[in-house]
């Protein structure tokens, strides 16, 4: 069990690491047949990453984990398909997919990640990432983009075979870092995404809350509700997240 002092954990993908370079990827590869067909590219992106997140979240919650990367690539040919693309199989190609996808293993961290986690550290946190993604993969991302992550501070959902946002996800991290559910207070365990799904489903489960508004800019208090800690950078949100620890 790990002392819990000041220890924060944070989503990976589209928290830390950016999704930029997965869209620049559709753009160069399929971006002028896309806009032929009157289909925005990076709307496309971002239709098939959240319809990969729900087939991945129904498919743990049914009993049938299977890793994200897994459920991924096969929805590319449907998601054209909703996006109005009367043949898929024709307009694209299994190298057009495996081009985009791999971009996908290449996503760089976002700006202020780096400042965000050092900040951190410096205040006294240790900090650990949980990600619905393969260890290795995540890895890369951290080890490219310059953050030294300790191997046995990078966990995975595949791990247990459960997906987030369900609190089984969750819960063993508190529980090694010796914290009972309090609402989300009372300790300085932290669980910090630009997820607002993520970082309220944290938060029910005992962790405080720290959400950055980068990724999704509206965070829809009305549904998820107000975090411990909101902020629209993540430098900004690792200084008040230190300032609330004191």
């Amino acid at each position: 069990m790990v002392k819990a002092e000041k220890q924060i954990v944070f989503d990976v993908v589209g928290t830390l690491v950016s999704y930029d370079y997965f869209f620049e990827a559709i753009e160069s590869r399929l971006g002028e047949k896309l806009r032929a067909e009157c289909i925005k590219p990076k709307l496309l992106g971002f239709a098939w990453m959240e319809a990969a997140e729900r087939e991945y979240t129904y498919l743990s919650i049914s009993g049938k984990y299977t890793v994200f990367f897994d459920v991924f690539g096969p929805l590319f040919y449907r998601m054209l398909w909703m996006a109005g693309v009367q043949e898929p199989r024709k307009f694209a190609t299994d190298e057009d997919r495996d081009y985009i996808l791999a971009a996908y293993r290449q996503l760089k961290l976002r700006p202020g990640a780096v400042e965000c986690v050092q900040k951190l550290r410096a205040a006294g946190f240790t900090v650990w990432a949980f990600t619905a993604g393969d260890i290795a993969r995540v890895g890369a991302y951290f080890k490219s983009g310059g953050i030294e992550m300790p191997a046995e501070n990078l966990l995975s959902c595949d791990t247990l075979g459960v997906g987030k946002p369900a609190s089984d996800a969750y819960r063993p991290l508190l529980e090694q870092f010796g914290v009972e559910k309090s609402g989300g207070i009372g300790h300085s365990v932290w669980f910090g995404a630009a997820h607002m799904w993520d970082v309220s489903a944290a938060k029910r489960t005992g962790f405080r809350g720290a959400y950055c508004s980068i990724w999704e800019n509206e965070p829809c208090v009305e549904l998820f509700g107000k975090m411990d800690v909101m902020a629209p950078t993540l430098p900004e949100m690792a200084d008040q997240v230190i300032a609330a620890s004191q």
